[in-house]
């Protein structure tokens, strides 16, 4: 069964721009998806996208449209080349120019981020940049305005970006004679590869300039403002679109991304959006009880009653004193991890007086030291 004119397919008219053939089939495809049919009429809609599918692959893509405006079905479908005259025939050269860049990545000719523009030179985009930025824990929950300096690259001021020495100019490349392409036969294949003496400029510079070096442009230093949203965390990125390196004979620019790294901080530990930190505190308040303050990461202050009998890593949760992550809709919490103190330095007083209560202690039996006993108590049947 023969295909149906894509154009046909996608109800649009041959002249259609690229936004109308994407709107024609995000409309088609959400009528005649699957999902959205039941029934004796699923088939009919599963046949149906893929019909859809099909077109909007070939007329989205500039190449292939191309090809297929020109050649029909037979100029996107591999199997149906022969009926141009067959393998070999005079038409086929044209049929694999229109698929250059698809052989050209085959056997080595193309590149990441490739397509041609103008006269046929390669059009590449320029590769992303990355950029670590260390900030504080504070800066990570409030957020903060940055400037960081990253290399950009500017028009040779010598040569006018043109890459060749004042005075000269570029040449024709002889090898693809200005096309930035050249094509090879393999067989009955006709492949097109990426100039090798021009690497797809299309020129060639007999005198290069000497402050660029031919390149045309020369590497400087700019400053770009950069905003870190609250909430952020350790190893997220921003991403700053066309901050990376140009492209290639006017391909768009690369992203730079900037990686978050966050300072150790002197209290507290980030778990997520919550807090932790160590809350010291002395043996005398552990056993008798009472307040203390601690600090949360916003600069105030937050009082704990801690209970008679208070033991070492015992944690004490402080609702909503955490970080609000960027996805988060209410802050994190802080947890105070108590440590008991053990007292250095000891006067010869203290030490007596240390020596009177735990004779006092030993006096009262196991109830002053529950833990112990339970402990002591493992340990035995352990060793039965």
């Amino acid at each position: 069964m023969a295909k149906r004119d894509y154009y046909e397919v996608l109800g649009v008219p041959k002249n259609a721009a690229e936004d109308d053939i994407k709107k024609a089939y995000r409309k088609l495809a959400m009528k005649h998806h699957p999902d959205r049919n039941q029934g004796d009429e699923a088939k009919k809609a599963e046949e149906k996208f893929k019909e859809i599918k099909e077109a909007y692959e070939i007329l989205s893509e500039p190449q292939k449209r191309a090809a297929y405006d020109q050649f029909g079905h037979a100029g996107v479908d591999p199997s149906m080349a022969g009926g141009r005259g067959g393998p070999g025939a005079e038409g086929f050269g044209g049929f694999a120019e229109a698929f250059g860049d698809i052989f050209g990545d085959i056997f080595g000719g193309g590149g990441g981020g490739g397509g041609r523009r103008g006269g046929g030179q390669q059009v590449y985009r320029g590769a992303d940049l990355s950029y670590a930025m260390e900030i504080t824990l504070e800066e990570a929950a409030g957020g903060k305005d940055a400037q960081i300096r990253i290399p950009s690259w500017d028009h040779c001021e010598t040569c006018k970006g043109s890459g060749a020495k004042p005075g000269t100019s570029a040449k024709t490349c002889p090898s693809c004679n200005g096309s930035g392409a050249v094509h090879l036969r393999q067989g009955f294949f006709s492949i097109q590869q990426t100039c090798p003496h021009c690497r797809g400029s299309g020129k060639i510079i007999p005198e290069p300039c000497t402050s660029c070096s031919g390149a045309g442009r020369v590497k400087r230093q700019k400053t770009l403002e950069v905003k870190v949203p609250p909430g952020i965390n350790e190893g997220m990125r921003i991403r700053s679109a066309g901050n990376g390196e140009p492209g290639t004979n006017g391909g768009p620019a690369g992203d730079l991304y900037i990686e978050i790294r966050i300072k150790a901080h002197e209290m507290f530990e980030r778990d997520g959006d919550d807090l932790h930190c160590s809350v010291p505190i002395a043996l005398t308040t552990a056993a008798l009880g009472g307040s203390i303050e601690v600090p949360t990461l916003s600069g105030g202050k937050v009082e704990i009653d801690l209970p008679e009998g208070t033991q070492h890593g015992k944690t004490f949760r402080l609702r909503g004193k955490g970080i609000k992550g960027i996805r988060s809709s209410y802050p994190g919490d802080l947890y105070c991890h108590v440590t008991v103190e053990t007292p250095v330095k000891l006067t010869e007083h203290q030490r007596k007086l240390l020596k009177d209560l735990d004779e006092s202690f030993r006096k009262g039996g196991d109830k002053h030291s529950p833990n112990a006993k339970s402990w002591t108590d493992r340990v035995k049947d352990l060793f039965k």
